[in-house]
């Protein structure tokens, strides 16, 4: 517990420092643990990752992501394509090491790390479409990278450019189908059937997402797009007890990277990294400065995007566990100079998280794009379903930063059907009169009858947002007065004009915003 204090305020992804307890306790080690199952390594890694890939898509928000898609699929296909290439050039010209191998190292760190991109990433102040591109990629990458690392360590002669990019076409197309099918039919059950204890919901959603990856990986699809796809589609559906489920789901990706990143380090022999350090040193310098950029900067041509965030998302390219996993599967085919490949991306990928990682923010900084941090936060909103009732209790956590605050329970203009009917504040319990003023840390109890429960939601969202005139600056969130279109009657905006003449009076009267006593 102490190392993920110590890793997530130090901006440093988990991965170095349960990197370092793995080699404490491996060879030339405090334990001196003999440990060289390279198979079993590779087989638990690929085990952690599919709980790392479900929990980051559980946590990535499809109003966020969706512009993005365009330019995360290009990455994930083109720029890995001119990844390979510099850096296996690089590998081959400046190390000396043969084409296959240079080819399998090139393919390796051309995957960047879904559990170091979702750790740091979340922690830094950027622009929705900047994190959105960068977590995409980190979930849609590491399918064709997997396949490219098979195809050079396989015996024999490598397989045609053409083939492996017919390969890598299919198992991305399959691997999508199952994750949207899975993830679909998934939500679509739990929001219909009321499971008889709310800790199976988190269960059960995490049970569907690794079952997407297993049908995936049944019918020859890529597994790791799947399991992202259908918790990506999982925690946009708005489930019943989502908070105890995403909270659950980021236990579980906090221990799989402790128990991945822990055996990969006993997996290394600290003596026979000295010899690989400055090779290792060189790749990730040719990864790093020519590599990443050239595979942004072409793959984003056809985007109108800023030479800034071009350049962050160069930086932002972070590498983690995922490379170092594939590093193991030339060792378990028996590639001739494997350990040498292991050894290298090992240290590639330590030193230049190292520096990546906690240069970040400033990075954002120095070129000017990072967001203001004291922009609103989004609301916590849990729902539990009353069956027999037809209904459902909201329970809704107001951020400190959420517009919210200082807005009136009558002025949430709640549809029809629904209402605030509990306030709990500093540890009290009261129920609310429509003058009652709501505060930061407030959390309120929303009934809402079936068929308004996602428009209430929406509406809070929206209020949280933006604040009390929500709907009437055009910023979404359908009240019971709006017409069904969600087009705003001259009935509305006198209303909305009204409500904030009366707050503005009674709070002229009583010299400060109204609270409840």
């Amino acid at each position: 517990m102490v190392a993920v204090r110590i890793s997530s305020r130090s901006g440093l992804p988990s991965l170095l420092l349960y990197l370092g307890i793995g080699i404490a306790m491996g060879q030339d080690g405090i334990f001196d643990i003999k440990f060289n199952n390279a198979e079993l390594t590779q087989v638990i890694g690929y085990a952690a990752l599919v709980v790392i890939l479900a929990e980051g898509g559980l946590g990535t928000k499809w109003k966020e992501i969706r512009p993005a898609l365009p330019a995360a699929v290009m990455l994930s296909l083109v720029g890995v394509a001119v990844s390979v290439g510099v850096t296996a050039a690089g590998a081959h010209y400046l190390v000396g090491l043969d084409w296959r191998q240079a080819l399998i190292i090139g393919a390796v760190v051309s995957s960047t790390d879904a559990a170091a991109v979702f750790s740091v990433l979340r922690k830094v102040p950027l622009p929705a479409r900047i994190t959105g591109v960068l977590e995409a990629e980190s979930g849609f990458n590491d399918a064709p990278v997997v396949i490219l690392v098979v195809a050079f360590s396989t015996t024999g002669s490598v397989e045609s450019w053409y083939v492996l990019i017919g390969e890598i076409a299919l198992e991305l197309a399959i691997g999508a189908a199952m994750g949207i099918a899975v993830g679909w039919l998934g939500s679509y059950g739990l929001r219909r059937v009321a499971l008889p204890a709310s800790g199976l919901y988190p269960i059960a959603v995490m049970a569907i997402a690794v079952s997407a990856y297993a049908a995936g990986a049944l019918v020859h699809g890529s597994g790791f797009l799947a399991v992202y796809l259908a918790a990506m589609i999982l925690g946009n559906a708005k489930l019943p007890h989502w908070p105890a489920t995403r909270g659950f789901a980021d236990g579980l990706g906090w221990l799989a990277q402790i128990g991945m990143f822990v055996l990969l380090g006993l997996l290394v022999t600290p003596h026979d990294l000295l010899d690989d350090f400055w090779p290792a040193v060189v790749v990730g310098l040719v990864l790093t400065v020519v590599a990443r950029p050239l595979e942004v900067f072409i793959s984003l041509a056809p985007f109108r995007l800023p030479w800034q965030e071009k350049a962050l998302m160069s930086w932002a390219g972070l590498r983690g566990a995922v490379p170092i996993i594939l590093a193991t599967i030339p060792m378990v085919a028996g590639v001739e100079g494997s350990t040498r490949v292991f050894n290298i991306v090992f240290v590639l990928v330590i030193v230049y998280t190292l520096i990546q990682g906690p240069t970040l923010p400033w990075v954002a900084k120095a070129l000017k794009i990072a967001e203001d941090p004291a922009e609103a936060a989004d609301l916590g909103i849990e729902s539990a379903p009353l069956e027999r009732l037809r209904g459902h209790l909201l329970s809704v956590a107001i951020p400190g930063r959420s517009k919210m605050h200082g807005v009136e329970v009558g002025e949430l203009r709640l549809p029809a059907g629904a209402a605030v009917t509990l306030v709990v504040r500093d540890g009290k319990s009261f129920v609310p009169a429509p003058s009652t003023v709501l505060r930061r840390s407030d959390e309120l109890l929303v009934v809402a009858t079936d068929p308004v429960r996602d428009a209430t939601e929406e509406r809070l969202r929206a209020v949280g947002e933006n604040g009390k005139l929500a709907g009437w600056l055009g910023s979404g969130g359908k009240s019971g007065g709006e017409s069904p279109a969600g087009h705003r009657t001259g009935h509305d905006v006198v209303h909305d004009v009204t409500q904030a003449l009366k707050a503005v009076k009674r709070r002229g009267k009583t010299g400060g915003p109204k609270t409840h006593h």
